[in-house]
C-alpha cells in the first residue's frame, strides 16, 4: 500500500525532471510549476540560477496576484523583463 503523499507525486506532473541534484533547480521546477508552464522546465532553471532571486520572487508574487492572465508564465515574463530594465 502506497502512502498518499507519494500517490499525489506520482500522478501530478509526471514529466518532472529526476535529477536534480542544486538549489536553485529546485527553484527553477518549482517556477515552472508555479506557473503551469511544465513543457519549460529547463528556461526557469537556467532563470534561477543566473537571476538574483530578489527579482524572480518579485515577478512571480505579481502574476500571482494577476487573476485574469491567459498564461501566466507571459505575464511572468513581461514583468521580469521590466524589474531587469529597472533594476
Amino acid at each position: 500500500m502506497k502512502k498518499l503523499g507519494r500517490i499525489i507525486a506520482e500522478s501530478r506532473f509526471k514529466n518532472r525532471p529526476k535529477n536534480i541534484a542544486y538549489e536553485f533547480q529546485q527553484y527553477g521546477v518549482y517556477l515552472a510549476e508555479s506557473l503551469n508552464d511544465t513543457k519549460h522546465y529547463s528556461l526557469y532553471i537556467k532563470l534561477a540560477k543566473e537571476v538574483d532571486r530578489k527579482i524572480l520572487e518579485e515577478a512571480l508574487n505579481f502574476t500571482k496576484e494577476y487573476y485574469g492572465a491567459k498564461s501566466k508564465a507571459k505575464v511572468f515574463m513581461w514583468r521580469l523583463t521590466q524589474l531587469r530594465k529597472t533594476g
